[in-house]
């Protein structure tokens, strides 16, 4: 038995209780990306199966339903669809993607990559920010994959080069964001691979101000484009309404045109943004919507919103009048340049509003893009805003007025302070100097004095002993126009104002050269404190 305790073979070690338990977090990132694309389709899946049971005459089953959702789900993703069921026998491109539609997916997987960057318990594994990323965005592109194939099957399949291109960027973008929010925003180093002197300029803070100035008047800009629209709504309410309820009289299909329109009305705030900046929109192949002018475009669908649309002819003031959204998005890019005035020079501010001017620009052009697409053939193979037109328009407008409104804001905010009762250097330096020579100060502390009586005892300073080898400073008499009982030297104490006491000229009566002092100096006075008293603070007790 002892043979046996001895020579048998060793048993294994228990576990250690520091030992952090891994768990198969990269799988549960691949399965949260996989998730969120489901979560979007399933969403989109209902709402048509919804509209399709309540609607009265259905046009297909259930399987030309779930095919619908399936091409939506790629349209939200900027996919191009194709219809192939067409009149004309041609097949018909849908590429106009509701940018209001975009918001479900990439909402969807940023909160997969933000779950995916969390540790739900203490021992759990933690994953780098590139493994998360990765494996979300694996996910998340299987799926996209199989109902690429799937939409291929119904009336409106998906382009392959359009989706494999649309899915990955909008799945990378919303991955990123995620992760970089999950990380706590870090705005750490630049990678090494990066040039010294790209790294070095990057960091500066003019690029910080002027993302922020770009993004303040490309927000502007939206703004006013919302406002274009709205006020051309309200305009031609009468036939809004009326193309509203002649498309469908039965309740189910008009909420899907509904639907459709609160979809589209961030287009919309582009292309009134577009029409605003000078190149406006298309129409189709042969129309163009501008401030200048509209020939029409007798071809288009009935839609409530292309009710708004302006009339027909050249333009009139009231068109023209939009441009006065480009000039409030210029103005408000050359404030936002001018943040730092006090610490930059002129050529830098201007500098600073420039490229605030060109961040707007690339903005809108990402939105003109964005916003815009075929919606058939022929007359219908252009429809929306112009990218590179309105990008450009939009550089010029910010560009020609934030510079000169930046410079004109830098000069205000550091201009001198010049007032009626401002005083030269010179002159400000003589008054202080005489407030402090003429004996007011000494004055005024021996009035303080005799109103607190006894509180602040004269305490005499003793005389510093002088070393033989230097020869000693004979002693100051003093002054025969001093205040009686004021020392010619004092030591300075520290002193806490409370209430309980009147300070007022009047307490200055009666001692000697007050009137004399008052005279000779033109400078007033403290104003009179009701309510004080002057107490001397303790020191605090040696350690």
């Amino acid at each position: 038995m002892t043979q046996v305790t001895e020579r048998g073979t060793p048993l294994s070690a228990a576990p250690r209780a520091g030992v952090r338990r891994r768990s198969p977090a990269a799988a549960a990132c691949v399965v949260g990306g996989a998730v969120a694309a489901g979560l979007g389709l399933g969403f989109l899946a209902v709402l048509v199966i919804v509209l399709w049971i309540s609607s009265p005459y259905p046009d297909s089953g259930p399987g030309g339903a779930l095919h619908l959702a399936a091409g939506l789900w790629l349209l939200a993703h900027g996919t191009e669809l194709v219809r192939y069921d067409t009149l004309s026998g041609v097949p018909a491109p849908v590429g106009m993607t509701p940018l209001l539609l975009v918001v479900l997916p990439v909402l969807l997987m940023r909160r997969a990559a933000r779950l995916g960057s969390a540790a739900e318990e203490d021992d759990e594994e933690v994953l780098p920010a590139g493994a998360v990323f990765s494996a979300v965005l694996c996910g998340y592109l299987t799926v996209g994959a199989l109902v690429t194939a799937y939409a291929a099957g119904g009336p409106l399949s998906a382009d392959p080069i359009s989706a494999a291109w649309h899915i990955p960027l909008v799945a990378v973008l919303a991955a990123a964001a995620g992760v970089w929010g999950a990380r706590g925003r870090p705005l750490g180093p630049l990678p090494s691979w990066l040039p010294r002197g790209v790294r070095k300029a990057v960091v500066r803070p003019r690029y910080a101000l002027a993302l922020r100035a770009g993004a303040g008047g490309a927000l502007v800009l939206l703004g006013g484009g919302a406002l274009v629209v709205g006020a051309s709504l309200a305009w031609h309410g009468a036939e809004v309404q009326s193309s509203f309820l002649s498309l469908t009289g039965v309740w189910s299909g008009r909420f899907a045109v509904l639907l459709l329109a609160l979809t589209l009305i961030p287009n919309a705030m582009v292309w009134g943004a577009a029409y605003a900046l000078g190149p406006g929109f298309a129409l189709g192949a042969d129309a163009t919507a501008t401030p200048l002018g509209f020939p029409g475009a007798p071809g288009l669908p009935r839609f409530p919103l292309l009710e708004a649309l302006p009339a027909e002819g050249p333009g009139t003031p009231l068109t023209w009048a939009v441009t006065g959204v480009p000039v409030v998005a210029g103005l408000a890019v050359g404030w936002f340049a001018v943040r730092r005035a006090r610490e930059v020079s002129y050529g830098e501010t201007a500098l600073t509003a420039a490229l605030g001017a060109v961040v707007c620009g690339l903005v809108m052009t990402g939105l003109a893009a964005a916003s815009a697409g075929p919606l058939g053939s022929r007359r219908l193979s252009e429809f929306g805003p112009v990218w590179w037109t309105t990008g450009v328009a939009a550089f010029a407008w910010t560009a020609v007025l934030a510079v000169p409104v930046a410079v004109a804001v830098h000069a205000w905010r550091t201009r001198p302070a010049i007032g009626p009762d401002a005083l030269e250097g010179d002159e400000a330096v003589a008054v202080d100097d005489g407030w402090h020579d003429s004996g007011v100060r000494e004055i005024r502390w021996a009035a303080m004095r005799k109103a607190a009586g006894t509180l602040i005892p004269d305490i005499a300073v003793p005389p510093v002993p002088v070393s033989p080898a230097v020869p000693a400073v004979p002693a100051v008499p003093a002054d025969p126009e001093a205040p009686v009982g004021v020392p010619g030297v004092r030591a300075r104490r520290a002193v806490t104002v409370v209430s309980g006491l009147d300070l007022d000229p009047g307490l200055l009566v009666g001692v000697a050269g007050a009137a004399e002092v008052a005279e000779a100096v033109s400078v007033p006075l403290a104003p009179p404190v009701v309510g004080a008293r002057v107490l001397a603070r303790r020191k605090p007790p040696p350690e």
